[in-house]
């Protein structure tokens, strides 16, 4: 099997030196460059992950992370954020454009290279499945077709019950506040309302009968699907 290929982009030299000595010793082919615009003029369809810094130039990472999203060759690629904005607001932002994971300066190098391993394992696993399905004991989403089956009997989801059922199911024990949820979900959607969320997670529940109570609600956080 061929290694796995990084870019790393940041405009700190020193940074990008530390990063692609590390990582090269774990295995992987590690390029770097130090700016959007740099990186930009690669062929970023080769490489496996990209570890993006926030702050940078003229094209910050969000703006690159949005190009990479938006070309078909490169949509797929997971995306890491390095950076030392540290507000909700801007993790939001990030998770917004597909980012698989934010990590925040000064960091460990053995916790970067701890989260790569665990963003490629998340990569590579959805791509072996290719997710057919998505089920907790009797409770099956059928990703193809759209279905939603509760004890083999087929139930109506509305577009948005059923992105978040399977936010959920991808995600099983992790909580999720309301404002990551909107993100997700609505995205760039008209203003929607804590409450259309917690109208919607409401519904879902009734709709999934017994399996209702394995969405449970973090009061002052948000919600969690538990693997009870």
């Amino acid at each position: 099997m061929s290694p796995y290929r990084i870019l790393v982009v940041d405009d700190e030299e020193d940074l990008c030196e530390i990063l692609q000595f590390n990582l090269e010793i774990e295995g992987y082919v590690v390029d770097v460059a130090y700016s959007a615009e740099e990186a930009l003029k690669k062929d970023l369809s080769v490489y496996n992950l990209l570890l993006l810094d926030v702050m940078m130039g003229e094209i910050s990472g969000f703006r690159m992370a949005r190009a990479v999203r938006e070309d078909a060759r490169t949509e797929h690629i997971p995306i890491v954020f390095l950076t030392a904005k540290d507000s909700e607001n801007d993790r939001l932002t990030g998770f917004s454009l597909g980012a698989d994971d934010y990590i925040n300066k000064p960091f460990s190098i053995r916790e970067v290279i701890a989260r790569i391993k665990a963003v490629i394992r998340r990569a590579e696993s959805s791509k072996e499945k290719e997710v057919e399905s998505l089920s907790y004991e009797t409770l099956e989403m059928q990703l193809n077709n759209k279905k939603v089956l509760v004890d083999n009997n087929e139930v109506a989801f509305t577009r948005k019950e059923y992105e978040i059922l399977k936010l959920f199911l991808e995600n099983k024990n992790r909580l999720f506040t309301r404002d990551e949820i909107l993100v997700r979900i609505w995205s760039n959607e008209v203003i929607v309302l804590d409450r259309t969320i917690d109208v919607n997670i409401t519904r879902l529940r009734k709709k999934i009968g017994r399996y209702e109570k394995n969405i449970v609600t973090r009061l002052g956080y948000g919600y969690c699907f538990e693997d009870k």
